[in-house]
């Protein structure tokens, strides 16, 4: 099986990304999406999106990155998959899938599910303008409001030359709410002869069992179960152990201390609060140290407080 840690907004950074690869067999991490519109960007913005391109593409532990773009502008989209490869990235995704209403407005993401003509033209001229020995990949939803269209933008993605294609098995309207429609990818997967990569509701080992006997792919991606779970990819394609809370708790302070050591303390608080949101799930103790740490708004002071939740768990 393959195992790709998805792409998640506001939460899986470089720093993220170099953290649970360390811990996890991923065989692809893919980044928070590039904004395109209507320009090449400057080579200054993916190298800060994905500083690993300074690495070939790889994390410090040698996991390949994988740049993803969203944006709506076939020409434009073609340009900026080609610049992001030219410097290092390990193929360039295309982003169908985000339901953030800022992006939707501007006509990307999920948007764009209801116009497989427009998802074609966009992902055959970034296949035109990569280079054939790089992979060509999409991630979509099942549909914006509904699923009427979820073969259709399929085929679309593969007619178009994609080497592979992620799905998330809920519509943009869906969200993130339970259940996700594994079965919709269960007939993709018997159309299309290219990989396709499972998603949605991954957040324990049984479930990605269950997810993948559904859907009949050997291949799965995990977001926010990642999240809440952060060895849940170790757990996963090795059945380790999850990780214990005082585990959860070194790790949270080794991201800290990245983000430190990497000047990124202004985000950290943020970071770190977002993450909390995700670790409730898997860990009780997460909510009453959320709730005593969600009121600071300095590294220093969440460092403290971690700290000392540290020292109390051991």
């Amino acid at each position: 099986m393959r195992l790709v840690l998805a792409p998640m907004e506001g939460v899986v950074d470089d720093l993220m990304r170099d953290i649970l690869s360390t811990i996890n067999p991923f065989d692809l991490v893919v980044t928070e999406f590039v904004r395109v519109v209507d320009q090449l960007l400057p080579e200054k913005v993916y190298y800060k999106l994905c500083p690993e391109l300074h690495n070939d593409g790889l994390t410090p532990n040698g996991t390949p990155v994988r740049v993803q773009l969203l944006g709506q502008e076939p020409n434009w989209m073609a340009e900026n998959a080609f610049r992001a490869v030219e410097l290092g990235s390990r193929g360039v995704d295309a982003n169908f899938g985000c339901p953030a209403k800022i992006v939707n407005r501007s006509k990307g993401g999920a948007v764009l599910l209801q116009y497989p003509d427009n998802i074609h033209k966009i992902v055959k001229a970034m296949r035109q303008a990569v280079p054939e020995d790089q992979p060509v990949t999409a991630k979509i939803r099942l549909g914006y409001e509904d699923k009427s269209l979820f073969m259709e933008n399929a085929l679309a993605i593969y007619e178009a030359g994609a080497t592979e294609i992620a799905i998330h098995a809920r519509s943009k309207v869906d969200g993130y709410k339970p259940p996700a429609y594994w079965e919709y990818i269960t007939e993709v997967k018997k159309r299309l002869p290219i990989p396709v990569i499972a998603n949605g509701e991954i957040w324990s080992e049984a479930d990605a069992k269950r997810c993948m006997e559904v859907t009949e792919c050997d291949n799965i991606m995990i977001g926010r179960g990642a999240i809440s779970l952060p060895n849940l990819g170790a757990c996963i394609k090795h059945g380790n152990k999850p990780y214990t809370w005082e585990q959860t708790l070194n790790l949270l302070l080794s991201y800290t201390q990245k983000q430190v050591d990497d000047k990124k303390s202004d985000y950290l608080p943020g970071r770190i609060k977002q993450w909390f949101t995700y670790l409730n799930r898997q860990y009780p103790e997460a909510d009453a140290l959320f709730r005593e740490l969600r009121v600071f708004k300095t590294a220093d002071e969440i460092v403290s407080v971690l700290n000392h939740a540290q020292q109390s768990a051991q």
